[in-house]
């Protein structure tokens, strides 16, 4: 049975454990989703310092892994090592799950925000939006109060907050939301029942992105090729 990897640049175990669920749910039929977790670094990434080293970490759990695997998946929403993992991994796909979900949200020109939870990567994920090319579609950030790992502790209330922040974005007029970090998936997947409007979970998203790419040999995201 074919395998698809799924790297956790955050730390802990459990958070691997949250995501290989979610994309197994939506995994192609046949495939088993493995985890792997970054053996160094912070539980959870809420700084752009942070963000920097787990590029080097991400690529050396890559390296270390030993199962064989049709595609990747890097779990954090800054996309820490994507490019790093993707170069060395051709013709293996690999896919981030921040620019996984800024694609599937602008889909059809629609114009997307994001609600997170971390202040100190605002300005990361504003340039991925812009070296995406979609900065013109991309209405911005919106986020939670308090401190990002305390409030990530407490599920019933990373739901509500972030719920909030949802609504924040649509009020700048986003058409889609992006619940903004690996962490956050399993709220993501929760609120995406609660709006009417797509609230887009970005594990689900990179899942689907990777099987599109499986499915059509595929090195790169359908419709990031051109910037990969």
């Amino acid at each position: 049975m074919p395998h698809i990897l799924l790297i956790n640049p955050n730390s802990s175990q459990a958070t691997t454990d949250m995501m290989v669920r979610i994309a197994q749910d939506h995994a192609p039929a046949g495939y088993t989703v493995v985890g792997a977790t970054a053996a160094n670094g912070p539980s959870m990434i809420i700084n752009e310092v942070e963000l920097a080293a787990a590029a080097t970490e991400v690529e050396a759990t890559w390296r270390s892994t030993q199962v064989p695997h049709a595609g990747v998946i890097i779990s954090a929403f800054g996309d820490p090592g994507v490019m790093q993992v993707r170069e060395a991994s051709r013709p293996i796909p690999v896919v981030g799950i921040c620019e996984a979900s800024m694609l599937e949200a602008s889909e059809g020109g629609r114009r997307f925000g994001v609600a997170t939870v971390t202040p100190d990567l605002v300005a990361a994920i504003d340039a991925k939006a812009h070296a995406l090319g979609l900065g013109a579609l991309y209405t911005g950030a919106q986020l939670t109060p308090g401190e990002p790992r305390a409030l990530t502790a407490d599920a019933g209330a990373l739901e509500e907050a972030l719920s909030d922040a949802v609504r924040a974005c649509l009020k700048d007029g986003a058409q889609a939301v992006i619940i903004g970090g690996g962490p956050l998936g399993q709220a993501a997947v929760r609120l995406a029942q609660r709006f009417d409007v797509p609230i887009i979970a970005p594990i689900s998203a990179a899942m689907r992105r990777l099987s599109a790419c499986i499915a059509g040999g595929l090195a790169a995201p359908v419709g990031a090729a051109a910037r990969a």
